[in-house]
């Protein structure tokens, strides 16, 4: 395959971004997304060129390091990482636009790299629960409930991608909050800090300047772990939940 690729590149933070043209030759429909951008990483090392800085780590599709937008889509036209997308969903002769996540809470560090330690933040403002000292409790002290349970692994599965602040309109981080929120508050472990986790995790959320929620969708759409988006909504009956209580005190 010959492709047409045309890249962010933005030398650092401070720095005025564009897009650059590139053409690469040979590239096989078996390999994936981030093994063409090596062959063409490989090209430009030996022209002298900088190579194009992009994210990534385990390549299973498990971390979500891998955030690029491709052709206006988070993570690209398959529902799944972009590690995990092969160049065969593309054609020969193809024009990729590649850009890093848009949003002013992801700062771009370099080229395609942002800076995700917003989502950081937000879990360790509440993203925990007790841990008492002593020997481990005993596996089935502490009866859940299968649908809660099933619940729960649902929304564990967020692998904090950003995929969901890309695609929204807004850059709301609602999705992934929701998720991380409503793991751990549907579960008996995470009762003592139920309120004191949404009420937190929230308000770090907007300190970090993501957008408002609008319900739009994207954000579950383009999530490659499907992340429904009704978690949402637990969120905020928890949320509402949980400010109530505290006004009562």
């Amino acid at each position: 395959m010959k492709l047409t690729l045309r890249v962010w590149r933005q030398k650092n933070a401070d720095a005025e971004g564009a897009m650059s043209t590139y053409e690469v030759d040979g590239i096989s429909s078996d390999m994936s997304f981030l093994e063409m951008l090596d062959t063409l990483n490989e090209e430009l090392i030996l022209k002298g060129e900088d190579p194009v800085a992009f994210d990534h780590d385990c390549r299973e599709g498990i971390c979500g390091a891998c955030s690029l937008v491709i052709n206006g889509d988070a993570h690209g036209p398959e529902r799944t990482t972009t590690c995990q997308l092969h160049m065969r969903s593309f054609k020969d002769g193809d024009t990729i636009d590649i850009e890093p996540w848009r949003a002013s809470a992801f700062p771009v560090i370099k080229d395609l790299v942002v800076d995700r330690s917003a989502f950081d933040r937000i879990i360790q403002a509440g993203g925990y629960i007790t841990a008492p000292t002593g020997a481990a409790p005993e596996a089935h002290a502490t009866p859940v409930p299968k649908p809660d349970a099933d619940s729960a692994f649902e929304h564990a599965e967020c692998i904090g991608c950003g995929a969901c602040v890309a695609a929204c309109p807004n850059g709301a981080a609602m999705l992934f909050t929701s998720a991380k929120i409503n793991h751990l508050n549907v579960l008996p472990q995470g009762a003592p800090e139920r309120e004191t986790r949404v009420l937190d995790m929230v308000a770090q959320m907007d300190e970090e300047g993501f957008g408002g929620c609008t319900l739009t969708g994207e954000c579950a759409t383009a999530c490659p772990k499907g992340i429904p988006l009704m978690s949402i909504t637990g969120m905020n009956k928890e949320w509402l939940r949980a400010t109530r209580k505290v006004s009562k005190r």
